[in-house]
């Protein structure tokens, strides 16, 4: 088997095949989850062959393999435990959540709704560029094409609450046409739009004293909708006698859910939902850009703790309410700082062996995935990583200086170029951030390089 030396090493690494309790794999790892973590020895975990690095984290122990060759890794790993490959193992995720904090399960649940989604709006963003492009070069449009490409370019957003519905009701294992259905009602046309009533081109309906209009842009409502569609559905199914069970669950479901929506749970979220976005807002329009400073230098620490996938909320509610992303500018910037200090660190190893990895390591990082730079490289030191912050942090006065934001997200450092193709100015704005953030990363590293030589080499 062509990868069995590196299964071989990572089961000794673990403890043996009797201690792995269960295992699948992401785009860049391998996570296995264990009987007993006492038994891994630490050093031979860090060791193994084609690995670019080891980490525990949230009771999971995770080999950094890098795109693609965690495909092939992972394939042999189920083959020597027995298992089909083709199939993720049963009760993975509830082994992963036994093991979280509270936090960390809220931080993990909001992931698992939102991360489906950003295919979708990936691609929304490109459409956008696209437009953007066309736009910058002179093109005109008929209003028959205008509003073609007005359809390409905000459905997604303007159904979003839809999406997220959908993808919330299946993650809590409730019926998704249900959360759809009750989804598509929050933005139906027969409620004001959200948007049109804040810029004051459209009235709230005023029922029971409360002001209501559609939920465009909204995404906490939306995530409670899947979680009542999925808790009422299920609890009406323990009395409603079988034969009525395909009218009367759905029917109260439906209504019990838009109505808590509508006039109690949906404007109270409405709220909270403005101040979280509305204070990250604040943050990042502090006096003398302290905001992005801030934030570009320890984005790549909310990566490590895992927190970062809940940064889509925020990206979500300031593309709508501002119409720009400005993390994406920061948090390019913060991962492009980690980028240089892990290059610089590279050419400091004297074995070829572990600068080549090192490299390895860094490439991902290029199209937006850092865990292999971290974790293989820039957490062996706080040199190192610490280096990386401040190249972040620098890349995010740079973004304050040119008030440079994406209209976009979901795509990160080189392919985020994309979302810059309607402004050339703004793109090489982007990449000055980003040659400056990487600089001084790179320059921060050099500066340590006797005390590093010592520390990498020893």
């Amino acid at each position: 088997m062509k990868e069995q030396k590196t299964i071989d090493q990572v089961l000794e690494a673990v403890g043996g095949k009797e201690n792995v309790k269960n295992f699948e794999h992401c785009a860049t790892r391998l996570r296995l989850i264990l009987k007993d973590d006492q038994l891994v020895d630490k050093d031979k975990a860090e060791a193994v062959e084609g690995s670019k690095g080891y980490f525990f984290n949230t009771g999971q122990h995770q080999f950094i393999f890098g795109t693609g060759k965690v495909n092939e890794v992972y394939q042999a790993f189920a083959a020597e435990m027995g298992n089909d490959a083709s199939a993720e193992k049963a009760g993975f995720k509830d082994d992963v959540y036994s093991n979280l904090s509270p936090v960390q399960k809220v931080v993990r649940t909001l992931s698992d709704v939102l991360v489906p989604l950003i295919p979708a709006l990936v691609t929304t963003g490109l459409l956008m560029g696209i437009r953007g492009l066309l736009t910058e070069l002179g093109v005109t449009y008929s209003a028959d094409w205008l509003a073609m490409f007005e359809m390409l370019t905000d459905t997604a957003f303007a159904f979003l609450p839809v999406l997220i519905a959908y993808s919330a009701t299946k993650k809590f294992g409730g019926n998704p046409i249900i959360g759809i259905v009750v989804g598509l009602m929050m933005v139906a046309p027969q409620l004001p739009n959200a948007w049109a009533v804040a810029s004051g081109d459209a009235e709230p309906l005023h029922l029971f004293g409360l002001s209501i209009s559609g939920y465009q842009g909204s995404i906490f409502p939306a995530i409670i909708v899947g979680i009542l569609v999925s808790k009422l559905e299920k609890w009406f199914r323990k009395f409603v006698p079988q034969m009525m069970d395909l009218i009367v669950t759905p029917f109260l479901t439906i209504v019990i859910t838009l109505g808590l929506i509508l006039f109690a749970l949906g404007p109270i979220l409405q709220v909270a939902e403005r101040a979280v976005i509305n204070s990250i807002v604040y943050l990042v329009q502090a006096p003398l850009g302290i905001g992005y400073i801030i934030y570009g230098g320890v984005q790549q620490v909310i990566v490590i703790t895992g927190l970062h996938h809940s940064l889509s909320i925020i990206e979500l509610g300031l593309l709508n309410t501002t119409g720009e992303n400005v993390l994406q500018v920061l948090g390019t910037a913060s991962m492009a700082g980690q980028f240089g200090a892990a290059i610089a660190a590279a050419f400091i190893y004297k074995n070829k062996v572990k600068r080549s990895n090192a490299i390895s390591a860094a490439v991902p990082t290029l199209f937006g995935i850092t865990e292999p730079l971290l974790f293989g490289v820039n957490l062996r030191s706080m040199r190192i990583f610490g280096a990386g912050m401040l190249g972040g942090a620098v890349g995010g006065f740079a973004t304050y200086v040119f008030q440079l934001a994406a209209t976009g997200m979901g795509i990160t450092f080189i392919p985020g170029l994309l979302l810059y193709t309607g402004d050339f100015g703004a793109m090489l704005k982007y990449v000055v951030v980003i040659l400056i953030a990487f600089a001084v990363g790179f320059a921060g590293v050099q500066l340590q390089r006797k005390p590093l030589a010592k520390e990498l080499n020893q």
